[in-house]
């Protein structure tokens, strides 16, 4: 279990005023948001809880709700449960596949490819390092993961 504890805070989605991501420190350990497409008879709400990677399959969990507040306890419930089970590892898994992805995305966004799409399986990284599919992981988590 992690040592340091912190309090859930609820940020709006930018995308979607209905939406709440719920966040633990910098982890985003689920959501909270109005269900879209639903018969007008059933539940309003959904949350889902919990994070991939640092849990095993199984783990996250979800409701439905008819109230905001109701899908905020049945959220909250869940998370005491799933944060019982988590340690510092869980959420450090966490940050590292948050970084590899926000550094894949940049990558794209300036036209640059992983080594995964080019057949020489090398590339260069932003900051000008060459790549290869064995390091990528290790190049972009020694030289890149912030601390947040």
């Amino acid at each position: 279990m992690p040592e340091t504890r912190m309090q859930l805070t609820r940020r709006r989605s930018a995308d979607r005023p209905d939406c709440w991501l719920i966040y633990y420190g910098d982890v985003h350990g689920g959501t909270i948001a109005m269900r879209v497409g639903n018969p007008h008879d059933t539940d309003r709400w959904e949350w889902v809880c919990g994070f991939y990677s640092g849990s095993r399959p199984g783990e996250i969990r979800s409701g439905t709700a008819a109230t905001f507040a109701e899908a905020r306890d049945g959220f909250g419930i869940a998370w005491k449960i799933f944060l019982s089970n988590r340690t510092d590892a869980d959420f450090q898994a966490w940050r590292h596949q948050r970084d590899l992805t926000e550094r894949k995305y940049a990558m794209w966004a300036n036209g640059l490819k992983l080594p995964t799409q080019l057949a020489s399986g090398r590339s260069k990284c932003l900051c000008g390092a060459i790549i290869d599919i064995q390091n990528t992981q290790h190049h972009v988590y020694a030289a890149h993961a912030e601390v947040r």
